[in-house]
């Protein structure tokens, strides 16, 4: 029997990703536990939609829709173009997800967290959340919440890093968004593990540099007046930032 069922699809521990009894991807989409990871199916979904629009010809989706009272053609599916495409994505898809399992374990039982009190979902490791605990002034009085987005074509493509909390920085403007080089499409290099970014990431906050903002206000203060900048930079820290982990 299926463990998990969306939108006329089935996910199935041995059997993987099906339509009625028509065996279509094999076993995917299901993690250690054997529980539905509708992350990736979501996924699959998405991959599908962007298939269709890739190569105009008959995907699962528009089988799935055309097909409610006859088994879809899953002959015609396996020999499109969009088929041979949506495997070769979903395998990435798999690399990544062990790549990302690893460098998630190595990061939480490493002796200096860089981040900590990290926290994701199962069905979607794509996404990261944890804190970022500066020890020198002017951050050291609380800690920063960020965001890492990871995309599908990871380690091929470098994650995207965003502040939830609030920070007073030339390097990081309103919306969180951050200017690190090491992430910068023509400075990633698919060997760069996240513990790497997050020391980057660390050492940016820690050391600004000026010469590239993305808030020019705080890049001239922080050049022409550190001890203002340091005091803006330690009462914002203090009234926006999270409360330190222990």
């Amino acid at each position: 029997m299926p463990i998990g069922r969306r939108d006329g699809l089935n996910l199935n521990p041995t059997k993987g990703l099906s339509y009625g009894n028509q065996d279509l991807l094999g076993p995917i989409a299901v993690n250690d536990k054997y529980s539905v990871n509708w992350g990736f199916l979501d996924k699959i979904g998405n991959l599908i939609r962007t298939s269709t629009k890739q190569f105009g010809v008959a995907t699962l989706a528009k089988l799935a829709a055309e097909s409610q009272n006859k088994k879809p053609d899953v002959g015609t599916l396996r020999s499109a173009p969009a088929y041979r495409h949506l495997r070769k994505e979903l395998a990435r898809m798999g690399s990544s997800s062990r790549r990302l399992r690893k460098e998630l374990a190595d990061l939480q039982s490493a002796e200096f967290k860089v981040l900590r009190n990290i926290d994701f979902d199962e069905n979607n490791l794509l996404h990261w959340t944890g804190y970022l605990v500066p020890d020198k002034e002017p951050y050291n009085k609380g800690a920063f919440k960020i965001a890492i987005d990871f995309p599908t074509e990871y380690p091929f493509k470098p994650p995207k890093i965003t502040f939830m909390t609030k920070i007073y920085h030339p390097n990081v403007d309103e919306k969180g968004q951050v200017c690190l080089p090491i992430v910068a499409p023509d400075n990633w290099k698919p060997a760069t593990r996240t513990e790497q970014v997050m020391n980057a990431l660390l050492g940016l906050v820690l050391e600004p540099e000026p010469d590239h903002p993305l808030r020019a206000d705080i890049a001239e203060e922080f050049v022409k007046d550190r001890k203002k900048f340091m005091k803006n930079a330690e009462d914002y820290t203090k009234k926006y930032g999270e409360k330190r982990p222990e």
